[in-house]
């Protein structure tokens, strides 16, 4: 673990950072995949609209 004293001798201990790494952008597969989980996502908020109107 990284200590670091500072005045008086006191110890602060700071957690250890990840490592950092550049997101790849999605490929067509990916995109292709986001648009289906998206209109899904719609369709199921539109349902549970048009099932609460229906029942109010």
């Amino acid at each position: 673990m990284p200590y670091t004293t500072e005045e008086g001798g006191r110890l602060n201990n700071f957690a250890r950072e990840p490592k950092m790494y550049e997101a790849e952008p999605p490929n067509g597969n990916q995109k292709r995949n986001y648009i289906i989980l998206g209109a899904l996502g719609l369709a199921l908020v539109s349902g549970l609209f048009y099932v609460a109107v229906a029942v109010s």
